[in-house]
Parts: C-alpha cells; structure tokens; sequence
C-alpha cells in the first residue's frame, strides 16, 4: 500500500444494519457486498458472527463470493467469539478477524468493572487467540475517542506485539472535536512503538455530527484507513459516510490522500443500500441526496447554465448521477424557465419568455414546483402560444 491511499473499510453490513428496522437477510448481504467489491472498498465488515445464526450463516456466505476486498466479522474479547468468527471465514480468500475491548475509564469502571492492567491483557489475550486463526487481525479500542491518550498507547504497543496488523481508534460516542480526534492519532504515530508494524484506522460516530471531519483529521495525521458506511448509516446518528471521505479526498488533492473507490457507482450504491435497508437518505445528503446536484434559486440557476463549476464542485457524473437538476419554483428566474422550456421543444425568445415568465410566476406561486406537463400547460394557454406552433 503506497503512503498516500486510504483503505476504505466498509462496515454497512455490520454496523450500518444496527440501525432500528433495517435487519438484512443473507441474500440482501450478499447481493451489497458484491457491490462494495466493485465499488473498490478494500475491506468489507460483513457481521458480528457469534451475534445469531444468521449473522453467522451471511458472513460465512459473503466470504464466499467477495474477490477483491478482505473479508472481516467483529468479536468481542472472548474466545468463544473469535473462535465463531474465523469459522464463519474459512472460505473467505483475505480473512480479517475484528477483535477489541473497551479503553476509556468510563467503559473500564462501569462497563466491564475491571482496571486498566486486566483490560490490557484481555486485548493481548485476544489479539494473540485471533492471531491463531488469521494472519490480518484488526484491534479496536472501544472509545478510544475518550480514552487518556499514554493509556490507549499503552494498549496499543501491547497488541502489536501480540500480533494486530490494525489498530481501530474509534471515536464511538462521537465525542471529539476534529483537532481533538487528528492529534490523538498524532500522539499514536509518534509515541507508540511498533507502530509502523500497524496500519491505524477512524471508526468514527456521527453523534455531534463530526464524523467525517474526524475521518479526514485523523487521515491527515497518519490514519491509512477509514471505517465508514454507505449514506453514513449506523447507531444513533449513524457513521463517517463512505461517499463523503471518498469524495473529499478526490477534490482536495493537495491532501495526498487517495482511495480505490471506482466513484463513478457511488450514486447507484446508496440507491441500492436505501432499498434494501428501507431507509432514504435524507434530500439534503452530501454527494447522494436528491438535491446534492439541484438547483431551484434563479441566481445559482443562471450561474449553473452557464457554467456548471459556478454552484458544483463536483461533477455529477463523477458520482454517478446523469445530470445536475434545475428545479423550477417561485424562486426561479428566466434563464431556468427558457433553459426548461427549450428541453420540452420551445425555444423563446426574449419577448416570448417575458410574456410566459409572467403567467409561470403565477403558476409556481400555487405549486412547490414546476413539471415538465406544467410547462406545456403554462405556454399552451399564453397569448404567444399561436406564435410557437
């Protein structure tokens, strides 16, 4: 892996299907994961095996069909978890066993009722179980988002030594500030020993709304990797999403930041994790919302028509999506109208389209938005409308 790409983990098969109402079935998984393998992701998170039957039984499945991408199930720190994980990945072709423990002192006190020596050697008892089974083993260091930064180094060093080839630094309760989150993997690459043995990973929450901040922060400061979701679904408030790193990262190439992402199916992979999952990314959704490439104001109309580079700093098709929608409201000037109007075979001229203009302003006022049929019914009861045929 060259020192500029990203490893993009996608976890929608896991921790995007921990949203409420959205259980998969192991076809559905299935048919996403053979998507996510041509979309580019380079690991694909497809369950937490010990977790049901049929967890077990669609991860077992994925491995058997992914190509390309590293296959990878979630453990917690106990053997038996582990044990059903690499069972579920035999057939997988790059198997990765997902295996941690929670660090900060919140989790230590009240979650597991231990101290910080037991829950370091629960992690290297872990990574070492795993390790037996697997070559790539990845250690998450639940909340590590809150965790004293010397105490997760600590953990850290231990687990390399034991094996990890992946250290998760997630932010789970979607705590941190950017700068915060970019400076504790900082202090990880620069005080952990061992640490070029390991590629370092943001597992980061959306709970405050940061989560791709925090992504790209922790990329910046030496992460190679970014676990994420398509449409950045997920507990609570949902994930980093994948289109969104993915994206940033190819506009701002000054970062030296890349992906494998074939970006191109982004569009069509949110449309298809929305249908199988029942849940629609909101309108207003970065890079996948219906109204990422819509334009409905008369001043960002006429700037797009122009040039598109005017209001888009993405070209739609570089997502996926055919073309950038001009919308026609109340809000709309002239230059939206004839540029509507010559896509449904009336071309205006200036007089003409003052006249229409007129009688359009009329109609939206009484509609949220303008059809093509409407269009046709605007200029078809005009007094210029003998003029066009």
């Amino acid at each position: 892996m060259s020192n500029t790409n990203v490893q993009i983990f996608d976890t929608t098969l896991r921790d995007g299907e921990q949203v409420p109402g959205c259980k998969l079935n192991t076809d559905q998984k299935i048919i996403i994961a053979e998507q996510l393998d041509l979309l580019g992701v380079d690991i694909i998170e497809a369950g937490f095996p010990v977790s049901s039957p049929g967890d077990f039984s669609s991860v077992e499945a994925v491995s058997k069909i992914v190509k390309n991408a590293t296959v990878c199930g979630l453990t917690r720190s106990v053997e038996n978890d582990i044990k059903v994980a690499a069972e579920a990945l035999q057939y997988a072709k790059k198997p990765r066993i997902h295996t941690g423990i929670g660090t900060s002192d919140s989790h230590i006190k009240f979650k597991f009722r231990s101290n910080r020596e037991v829950i370091i050697e629960r992690a290297v008892a872990a990574v070492r179980y795993a390790k037996s089974f697997v070559e790539d083993v990845e250690f998450y260091a639940e909340d590590a988002g809150r965790t004293d930064n010397e105490f997760l180094a600590k953990v850290c060093e231990e687990v390399i030594k034991a094996g990890a080839t992946v250290l998760n630094i997630p932010d789970t309760t979607g705590y941190c500030l950017p700068h915060e989150y970019g400076a504790k993997i900082k202090f990880l690459k620069e005080n952990v020993k061992g640490i070029d043995k390991a590629i370092l990973s943001c597992h980061c929450h959306n709970d405050l709304g940061l989560a791709t901040a925090n992504s790209i922060e922790g990329a910046i400061n030496g992460a190679r990797q970014i676990e994420c979701t398509i449409n950045g679904i997920g507990e609570r408030a949902g994930n980093t999403a994948l289109e969104e790193v993915v994206m940033i990262m190819k506009q701002h190439p000054y970062l030296n930041l890349d992906t494998n992402i074939n970006t191109s199916m982004l569009y069509g992979m949110s449309q298809l994790v929305s249908e199988h999952m029942g849940i629609h990314a909101q309108p207003n959704k970065a890079i996948v919302g219906a109204n990422a490439f819509a334009h409905s104001s008369g001043i960002h109309q006429d700037g797009v028509i122009k040039n598109r580079e005017t209001y888009e700093i993405i070209d739609p098709k570089d997502v996926g999506v055919t073309e950038s929608a001009i919308v026609l409201t109340a809000r709309s000037g002239r230059a939206a109208l004839a540029y509507r109007a010559k896509n449904v075979g009336y071309e205006l001229t200036k007089l003409q389209l003052d006249v229409v203009y007129n009688d359009f302003l009329k109609f939206a006022d009484a509609k949220k938005e303008v059809e093509d049929n409407d269009i046709h019914n605007i200029i078809e009861s005009s007094s210029i409308y003998n003029e066009l045929r």
